[in-house]
């Protein structure tokens, strides 16, 4: 029996990538946006912000499907402390990737702005309008967001201290070319 690949498979490659694209490119739009006066443009950034989040949303179960029922290759040899810290990164980096925009929907919903996704499809609030839950998740997905940022920027630098301190192949596992 041949030994298992020490790389990811191609699907899980392809949806770590398209999430991380997702991901890094709601965070700064929704910065953005949020300080821009009223105006057809700043409506438009937002719906396009909310469809990258409804998508993070809707490809995030096909995600987990996968990763459950296709076992990632084994860890490359580290301190236990250090497979732990990657481990419980992991588990809330996948937490906050249905957290963020379920936060964002229900914002929205609260807010009396129904997400309409790319344009077409009216996605259903989640409750009825209610300015104080609005609020309230207003500011839960701010924080969500900062928490995902702080936990991507601590998945990228161990990623990177792996490739280029300890030089043991471990970014080049998830990296679509190569060896």
């Amino acid at each position: 029996m041949p030994a298992p690949s020490p790389r990811y498979t191609g699907p899980a490659m392809a949806a770590h990538w398209i999430m991380a694209v997702l991901i890094l490119v709601a965070f700064p739009l929704g910065v953005y946006m949020q300080d821009l006066p009223l105006s057809p443009d700043k409506l438009k950034l937002y719906s396009y912000h909310k469809w990258i989040g409804m998508t993070v949303l809707l490809l995030f179960l096909p995600r987990l499907l996968w990763r459950i029922t296709h076992r990632p290759p084994a860890p490359l040899p580290m301190p236990a402390w250090q497979h732990r810290i990657a481990e419980s990164t992991h588990h809330l980096l996948y937490l906050l990737m249905v957290l963020v925009p379920l936060s964002g929907w229900l914002m929205s919903s609260a807010k009396g702005f129904q997400v309409v996704y790319f344009g077409v499809l009216p996605i259903p609030d989640l409750m009825g309008k209610d300015q104080g839950l609005g609020d309230f998740f207003l500011q839960a997905h701010k924080l969500l967001n900062f928490a995902l940022l702080a936990l991507v920027g601590l998945h990228v630098a161990g990623a990177l201290k792996h490739q280029i301190l300890d030089k043991d192949g471990t970014l080049r596992r998830m990296l679509p070319f190569g060896q």
